[in-house]
């Protein structure tokens, strides 16, 4: 029986305490032999699999693993068809809406935001472009041509897989961890609420920004986070449904359960803020921030410590309703914009946000001249 209201708060409280045995052994072996440099190799080696590839190539272990990984999840034409309906429609805003949107949320989570705070920080504490552009990519991913057909998309999931592996390895290590309290470093509930975030809650703020998603879309979306769920190596009892109207009922009823604000997530939110930052031609940073509170809405925003964007509260510059920065704060201002110049007062800011986020992936490719994530030896390490 798959996830449904009656039974989803049981079963996160259930997932919270399973992590990922096969990819865990593979990685323990790895850090128990302070092979750190080979868990980074591990990871390139994942990068540059090609479909096809012949594993006996690879060491025995990683071999048998990926050929387990490999198999295929509950799929149909029908589905693989629906998932790229709903990229060939909405791929570039949709990849920066998790990318900005989704990763927030997910800092609204407070087991979530400790443990990417205190690990594998790519980037360190001054720098968390790394960590943020190697996140996003796998949403860019999601929407590439034949993705989901050609096994790419698989093997930059199972790269993730043994990324969240790593951690949970990490952790154990440290002596930290409090598991009674906790339960497993990035759990089966972790990545089975990421989904949500990533999935259900960007529809949400697809339609709070007033981008219309047809029902047919939304399922398409759905059964692309099935497919990425279950290469993160998600039991099929955790897995989602595909059925997007299922999944909001299921969110709905267990966010608020869910995202607390905690100072890492605040501390989190604002590493991100400030990263984007840079990524914004003058004058449309303010007009990014305004169109991410309103996509999270105020109450979770606030949670987040999104700052409140000077263009929700300064009228008199914003009356004209034309122009980028007063038509996004028009749109904040009650819809004045729309209906004075009749176009989607957010739809520019996005565009110019897609743009910036296409940014943010070349600097996920340059940066140290590897495109591939690096993960440190201990907790804390700001390398």
């Amino acid at each position: 029986m798959g996830l449904s209201t009656a039974t989803i708060a049981a079963e996160l409280e259930a997932a919270s305490k399973v992590g990922d045995p096969k990819a865990d052994q593979l990685v323990s072996d790895m850090i128990d032999n302070k092979e750190i440099d080979g868990v980074n190799a591990l990871f390139r080696t994942i990068g540059a699999l090609k479909p096809g590839q012949d594993l006996s190539e690879l060491p025995p272990l990683l071999a048998e693993f990926l050929k387990e990984a490999a198999a295929p999840p509950d799929w149909s034409e029908a589905d693989v068809r629906a998932a790229e309906s709903f990229f060939a429609h909405h791929h570039g805003e949709v990849s920066m809406l998790q990318g900005t949107v989704g990763l927030i949320g997910t800092y609204l989570s407070p087991t979530g935001a400790f443990t990417l705070r205190s690990t594998g920080r790519l980037g360190g504490v001054e720098g968390p472009g790394r960590r943020l552009s190697q996140s996003s990519r796998l949403f860019i991913d999601m929407g590439n041509k034949n993705a989901m057909r050609d096994g790419t998309l698989a093997a930059n999931v199972t790269k993730v897989r043994l990324v969240h592996a790593s951690v949970r390895q990490l952790h154990k290590k440290s002596g930290e961890w409090d598991y009674a309290k906790w339960g497993e470093p990035v759990s089966q509930k972790y990545t089975t609420g990421a989904a949500c975030v990533f999935s259900t809650q960007i529809l949400q703020a697809m339609d709070r920004l007033g981008f219309d998603v047809s029902k047919d879309d939304a399922r398409g979306f759905m059964c692309a986070w099935h497919y990425v769920n279950h290469y993160l190596g998600t039991a099929d009892k955790w897995l989602l449904p595909k059925d997007p109207d299922a999944v909001e009922q299921m969110w709905n009823q267990v966010r608020d359960n869910e995202w607390k604000k905690t100072d890492d997530g605040v501390f989190m939110t604002k590493q991100a803020v400030d990263f984007y930052k840079k990524f914004y031609p003058p004058g449309a940073h303010d007009a990014f921030i305004a169109m991410v509170r309103h996509a999270l809405s105020d109450k979770y925003a606030d949670m987040a410590g999104l700052p409140k964007s000077v263009l929700g509260a300064v009228a008199g510059p914003l009356s004209a309703g034309h122009g980028l920065v007063s038509g996004v704060g028009g749109g904040l201002l009650g819809g004045a914009a729309e209906k004075t110049v009749g176009v989607n007062p957010y739809k520019d800011i996005v565009g110019i946000a897609s743009k910036a986020f296409n940014e943010v992936q070349k600097f996920a490719l340059t940066h140290d001249q590897d495109d591939q994530p690096q993960m440190h030896g201990e907790l804390h390490d700001n390398r």
